[in-house]
């Protein structure tokens, strides 16, 4: 059963040349494999306004499951700037899996600087992103 996209809450982070989530990176491999890998265009699901990649059938079927688990945080934004109450998109190549989440960053000192105070940003992303919600186009 494919998830309902209308069920979808965040805007995600789309390339708007290729429609692809998080630069066509599979969100269920920073759980299985500790990386990013691209995914594969014979595995892709349209969910939540964007094409997801998936490396292999069972990471599609995972998601297809639980979005809510594999979807980056702030929808692929970075939480640096969420909490500065900014949309900067992150970067699949620069992640990190806190509490179960992924979260996707725009550079590593950005990185590093959620690392220093993670739950105090993490605290503050979440506060100030329904008002950049707001801002984001549909």
């Amino acid at each position: 059963m494919v998830p309902d996209a209308s069920t979808a809450t965040e805007r995600i982070v789309v390339d708007r040349h290729t429609g692809l989530a998080i630069g066509g990176y599979d969100p269920v491999a920073f759980y299985t494999d500790g990386k990013p890998v691209l995914g594969r265009p014979e595995f892709e699901l349209p969910y939540g306004g964007a094409v997801w990649r998936f490396r292999n059938i069972g990471n599609r079927e995972a998601f297809t499951a639980r979005p809510d688990v594999y979807m980056p945080q702030f929808g692929g934004y970075d939480p640096v700037g969420i909490a500065d109450g900014v949309a900067v998109a992150g970067n699949p190549l620069v992640f990190l899996i806190m509490s179960k989440r992924l979260f996707l960053f725009y550079d590593h000192a950005r990185l590093d600087t959620f690392a220093a105070g993670a739950e105090r940003i993490a605290a503050a992303a979440d506060r100030k992103w329904p008002g950049v919600l707001r801002t984001l186009s549909p």
